[in-house]
């Protein structure tokens, strides 16, 4: 399946972090898009489903969960902390200092149970189909 915004084949990744995200949900798909045109971060975000199996198969179950900033197939943040790191990658200062914000240690907290619920819930949100429903964990 060719996913909205992605290339038919996978180009070669930059070296350095790739955020990894579903490429199959389209609330997923929209949320990315929409980060990259207004913070521009400059960390390449890729659907999962193009990032070669040896980065990916030892996280294939939290992949399917949540957003996850890879190294090399080593996770190094997810869900709502990979994605403050991401947006931290801004040229856009507002964007910079909104991710440190974000990052806080009261503020993370709600930032990952809100990060929680719209993971479990992104097929019922806009963008969202039935495509984009979590498998439940360990399954």
């Amino acid at each position: 399946m060719t996913h909205p915004g992605a290339p038919a084949s996978a180009p070669p990744l930059r070296p350095g972090p790739v955020l990894a995200y579903d490429g199959d949900c389209g609330f997923c798909q929209t949320s990315i898009d929409r980060l990259r045109a207004l913070a521009a971060p400059t960390v390449e975000a890729v659907p999962w489903q193009f990032l070669p199996s040896s980065v990916t198969s030892a996280h294939r179950e939290r992949l399917e969960h949540e957003v996850l900033l890879l190294r090399s197939g080593t996770v190094l943040a997810g869900g709502a902390d990979a994605l403050a790191r991401y947006t931290a990658t801004s040229p856009s200062a507002a964007y910079r200092i909104l991710a440190g914000v974000v990052r806080l240690p009261g503020i993370r907290s709600c930032a990952r149970a809100v990060y929680r619920w719209v993971s479990v819930n992104r097929h019922r949100l806009p963008g969202g189909t039935p495509a984009c429903a979590v498998p439940p964990r360990g399954k």
